[in-house]
């Protein structure tokens, strides 16, 4: 499927990389708008309101994020708008059943609780990634093997995706210019587009900056961590609000540690901070394999493309359920993931594996006492918020 499109996503990436100013215009264009706008006021009621949309343009966001990937896409009220429409309609897949929110859902932090998410014509191969934050971080290509160069490009791929969404043109199934067809027959799309873009016209381009802009817009920085940085000098310092294992752990997590020629920790902290660097607690976008390398329902196949993760913010969901983790969805601890990078497995070791992971060219070895990690869980616990559950700017408009 990817190659048969690859012509067509790269000129995508181009005309995204130029920031074509029809497609996305710098701040709300100004459009002259109906008196009323019948469909969207009948099909999301007061979950929609044109005169006065959510705010998504202006986040309130601490001083210390620093990072930000948004590109040439800036978000609009709007254009984030109509992108939390089309992120939760099932319109977009081919037999109504299937929406991005099916498997990014809110109340599981953007992700999901089952392993594999149910698609139109099967399960997905990999556990959907959670996307809160995905704005602030460096890394700015999607998927858990970075194969979408943008978020733009990856808002469309699970759509054209034959399993997923299933607008592939495949074995009969219909194509992305179907989709497209339909969706300009829906009368509520056409008065989103013409507020968002003028035009009532529907595009692919169109339609991924706006999915990419909601999705931007979904973030979480109102941790016990965030309450605590935001009085702190640096990320280093003793967090006034932690008890004495909370920073106990993040000294932890920040620490470097140091090794013997056989791997083996001797001194130091655990070093998860090396790739998943505070305060964002994105991933590293030189990051290679961490040595996960499973394939979900295949013992004994190895997966050695995976070099991404999401933010470690929200790991935990405020009720302090944990859903599945890794790309495998096989953990479903935080205890379990520990355990791996404590010592690592040689079924681990791979071509790929990052060298951080291979200290002295022997694996990992870090050692950890009992309560060393239960220092790290209760450190990685004060990264969850709670508002990104709850808020309705991010909820179902239907």
């Amino acid at each position: 499927m990817l190659g048969k499109n690859l012509i067509f996503y790269v000129m995508g990436a181009m005309v995204l990389a130029l920031g074509v100013s029809s497609c996305q215009p710098d701040e709300e264009p100004d459009i002259n708008l109906p008196d009323s706008n019948p469909a969207i006021e009948a099909t999301f009621g007061n979950n929609i309101d044109v005169d006065n949309p959510f705010n998504y343009a202006n986040p309130d966001i601490p001083n210390y994020i620093v990072k930000d990937n948004t590109g040439n896409n800036p978000i609009t009220d709007r254009g984030a708008t109509l992108g939390r429409v089309l992120f939760y309609d099932t319109n977009l897949s081919t037999d109504n059943s299937v929406s991005c929110a099916t498997c990014h859902q809110q109340s599981a932090g953007f992700s999901d609780n089952d392993v594999q998410s149910q698609g139109v014509n099967g399960l997905t191969g990999r556990h959907s990634m959670r996307i809160i934050n995905t704005r602030y971080a460096e890394e700015e290509r999607f998927f858990w093997d970075e194969r979408a160069v943008s978020l733009e490009i990856q808002s469309t791929m699970p759509i054209r995706d034959h399993g997923e969404m299933g607008f592939s043109g495949e074995n009969g199934a219909p194509d992305f210019n179907d989709l497209i067809t339909k969706l300009e027959g829906i009368d509520y799309y056409q008065e989103l587009f013409t507020w968002v873009y003028g035009s009532p016209e529907v595009t692919e381009i169109k339609m991924q900056n706006a999915l990419a802009q909601f999705i931007r817009s979904i973030y979480s920085f109102d941790s016990k961590y965030d309450m605590g940085r935001a009085v702190a000098p640096n990320d280093g310092a003793p967090f006034n609000n932690f008890t004495a294992n909370e920073n106990a752990g993040k000294n932890l997590f920040l620490a470097p540690p140091q090794f013997n020629q056989q791997g083996e920790r001797v001194g130091g902290g655990a070093g998860c901070g090396g790739c998943h660097r505070p305060p964002e607690f994105d991933i590293d976008p030189n990051s290679r394999n961490n040595g996960f390398i499973g394939v979900i329902g295949s013992p004994g196949v190895a997966d050695l493309t995976i070099t991404r993760s999401p933010t470690l913010r929200d790991l935990v969901t405020p009720s302090g359920s944990i859903g599945p983790l890794m790309h495998t969805g096989f953990n479903n601890t935080l205890l379990s993931v520990i355990n791996h990078y404590d010592n690592m497995l040689p079924s681990s070791d791979n071509p790929q594996l990052d060298n951080r992971l291979r200290p002295n060219g022997q694996l990992q070895q870090l050692n950890l006492t009992t309560q060393e990690k239960q220092q790290l869980i209760d450190f990685l616990n004060t990264l969850t918020g709670s508002n990104v559950y709850t808020d309705d700017k991010w909820s179902n408009p239907f």
